[in-house]
Parts: C-alpha cells; structure tokens; sequence
C-alpha cells in the first residue's frame, strides 16, 4: 500500500468515524427528549419503545362507582331479586313476571346458579336481567380481600359459564352498602358499579305477603330500586300485588340497566 493510499485510507475511516458519531447522535436526541421508538445498532430496524406505567406508586385503586337509586324522574322501578333457595319458587317468579309482562334484575348467588345453570338461562332467556351477589353468599364486610376477590370472581365466572356473561351488575352480599375494599375488586373483574337498594320490605323475614305489600308500596317511588328475595313464599304471594301498586302510580317494574339509564 502505498503511503497515498494509507493517507487516503485514514481520512476515509476518519469520515466514516465522523459520520457514525453523528448518526449516533441523531438518534440519541430524540429519545432523551422522550421519543416513543429506538433504534437497533445492529440492524437499524425500530425497536417498540419500553412501556410506560400508568399507575404510580401509591396511586389509589380504581373503584367501581355505587348506586342505590335512579333518577327521581325516571318513569321505572326496579324489582330485584336475591338469587337463592328454592327452585319451585324462582319458578313462580319467572312465571308470574312473564305473564304480566314485568321485567326484574336477579342478583344471583354463583353456587345458585352453579347448581340450577338451566334456571339462570331461563331467566336470562325472558329478558330478565341477572347480577352478581357473590359466590356463597358470606358477610363480606368479614373477609379480608383475597376471599372478597374471590367470593366475585367466582360469582362472575358461574354467571359467564350459565349465560355467557358476568352480569352488568355487583351486589354485595350481607351489608347494605359496600367498602372501598369491595369496590375495588368489583371493578377488577369488570363490574363498573355496585347496586344497593333503597327500599327494603325485609321479606326476608317472612313477615307474611300483606306485610311486604305494605312496606314496599310505602317506599316506592320514580327509580326505587327494591330488594326482594326469591326463596319466600310470601313474597311471590305479594309479587303481583305490588306490580299493580307500581302501575298505579303511573311507574312501570323495569330492570336496573333501564332505571340507571333513564
């Protein structure tokens, strides 16, 4: 090689250096000023940037909202229904509500619907509505969060294997009104908001059917939301006699999903 060529050979790899370096440089600014996409120094190819968190340490857990009520000036009432106990007595319940034409949202217990799945289908297949109250039914504000976690998961999955969907709806079982805990992990599984009540007949208690009459239509009003139960006789005995106090107030029995949207 001659000494021109060596000359000339340096001053190629001193340009190839040169421009290497600013390359480099290139790529590095925008990165530092927070680009979305690198570059491969092997193959120059783009490269998916890292992903950023969008939680912070410490930031709160999103939260499903809770409800207890629609709108005053909705034209519907919502009739719901513990989803538990005997199987005769849901189906009076679903009997009933199909002949006088009154939809109602069911928050069903997972084992419930785990060992009556044709029953849950029945209800979903008339147009009813069904929930989520749990999987068996405990006093949730007692469990630490792994068992609330899966007292709804397990209650969501039941609903899904039975239906073919979680339900829109979380109810918690054994209070009134949810934690933040159970808010939480409502919204984990996919449960935007929780659904209480504010009228409460406690029919539950047997306290016989004219007894159950008489405390809901004292309560009800434009976008009530009733809590009834599905395994006492006394309430299927007082279920048509309250949908005909609802219609003659001008309102009409609807699910949740209606007096929410009203």
């Amino acid at each position: 090689m001659s000494p021109a060529d060596s000359s000339n050979t340096s001053s190629g790899d001193a340009r190839l250096v040169s421009r290497r370096r600013f390359l480099a440089a290139s790529v590095a600014i925008p990165l530092l000023a927070g680009g979305t996409s690198r570059v491969s120094a092997s193959t120059n190819a783009p490269v998916a940037a890292p992903t950023v968190p969008t939680s912070k340490p410490g930031q709160k857990a999103r939260e499903a909202s809770f409800v207890q009520h629609g709108a005053r000036t909705s034209r519907h009432v919502a009739l719901t229904f513990h989803g538990a106990g005997s199987v005769a007595l849901a189906s009076d319940v679903l009997a009933l509500t199909k002949r006088i034409k009154a939809p109602v949202t069911v928050f069903a217990v997972g084992s419930w619907v785990d060992a009556n799945p044709e029953l849950a289908k029945a209800f979903h297949a008339a147009g009813h509505e069904l929930g989520n109250h749990t999987y068996s039914h405990p006093a949730l504000r007692r469990l630490a969060r792994a068992a609330v976690a899966t007292e709804i998961s397990g209650a969501a999955t039941a609903l899904s294997r039975a239906t073919g969907n979680i339900g829109a709806w979380f109810r918690p079982s054994g209070t009134p009104t949810p934690t933040a805990l159970m808010l939480e992990e409502a919204a984990k599984v996919g449960y935007g908001t929780v659904v209480g009540y504010d009228v409460d007949p406690r029919d539950y208690q047997d306290p016989g059917s004219k007894l159950v009459v008489s405390r809901t239509t004292a309560g009800i009003q434009g976008g009530s939301i009733v809590s009834l139960h599905l395994g006492h006789q006394g309430t299927v005995d007082a279920l048509e006699e309250i949908i005909s106090a609802i219609r003659a107030r001008g309102l009409e029995p609807a699910t949740v999903s209606t007096v929410l949207h009203d």
